[in-house]
């Protein structure tokens, strides 16, 4: 799992909270936070040049394959200002389980 890195001469505001989950795990993981009433969201599952939206723009065979994988692999965590530290506990604790 890799979770976002962040400037040491700066300080983040997240609007979400994106891990990378590799080895085809990210699925499972969500079920796994929705069996424990933990919300989460894959808010990108198909790359944005593949969206009906977009399709006009784009040559035939273009690809961006990181940007495909990645889409494979995110999943965004719930944030939220009026989060206490014993519900942030909670959510780490239930990833940490699930990776243990």
């Amino acid at each position: 799992m890799q979770t976002p890195k962040r400037a040491a001469n700066s300080t983040h505001v997240f609007h979400q909270y994106t891990l990378r989950v590799k080895n085809g795990k990210r699925d499972e993981l969500q079920k796994y936070l929705a069996q424990k009433n933990i919300p989460s969201m894959v808010y990108y599952p198909l790359p944005l040049y593949k969206q009906e939206a977009f399709l006009q723009y784009v040559e035939e065979g273009f690809s961006l394959p990181v940007t495909e994988q990645l889409c494979k692999e995110v999943i965004s965590l719930p944030v939220h200002t009026e989060f206490d530290q014993e519900v942030l506990d909670i959510i780490i604790t239930e990833i940490k389980n699930y990776f243990n």
